[in-house]
């Protein structure tokens, strides 16, 4: 049976190698510690995602980010400065520091700064970035609710969920690749 807890039980779940699902900007989302290949293991096979796509990385604060922006110019930086906080990922160039899980078969890896308060308070209790895909497993549509998690997740065993509100938007967050400029969606 898949648990709520609390936000400081969120950010003990999620040190401990599980997987967490939460409210993000539109959809629920599933996350994990970045760094603990158990947990990025876990997550793919409860969404059955191939390895190869990647996944992405959402922070608090461009400050979290900073280990994996190491190598950017200033205008770059500046780019991502002015969307963060917001609806937009980039997909910045890999510098080495993410997990190979994290980008998948791509030189790059996925970045948002979230403005979703809960993600910030999770962000920020857990000490850094998490991982946030939506909630689903390959080809579904994604969970919309807590009651979805339930549903669609009924026999996780290593799934806890932090009850909160969706942030309001219709759709997903804008990704736009860094060093190119294009919108890929």
């Amino acid at each position: 049976m898949v648990e709520t807890v609390s936000l400081d039980q969120a950010a003990a779940w999620l040190h401990t190698g599980k997987v967490l699902a939460y409210p993000t900007e539109a959809v629920w989302g599933v996350g994990c510690d970045p760094d603990d290949v158990k947990a990025l293991e876990a997550l793919l096979a409860l969404k059955q995602r191939d390895p190869a796509k990647g996944v992405i990385l959402i922070a608090a604060s461009i400050e979290q980010c900073a280990p994996y922006l190491d190598g950017l110019t200033s205008s770059q930086r500046e780019t991502l400065a002015a969307h963060w906080p917001g609806p937009t990922t980039f997909l910045v160039p890999d510098n080495g520091r993410a997990h190979p899980l994290v980008g998948g078969a791509h030189s790059s890896i996925a970045l948002r700064v979230t403005d979703h308060p809960l993600v910030i308070e999770l962000c920020t209790a857990f000490g850094g970035p998490l991982v946030s895909t939506s909630a689903n497993q390959a080809g579904a549509p994604p969970c919309m609710s807590a009651e979805d998690i339930h549903t669609h997740f009924p026999r996780a065993h290593d799934l806890a969920i932090l009850d909160g509100v969706l942030g309001g938007r219709a759709a997903p967050s804008r990704i736009i690749d860094l060093d190119s400029g294009r919108v890929l969606r």
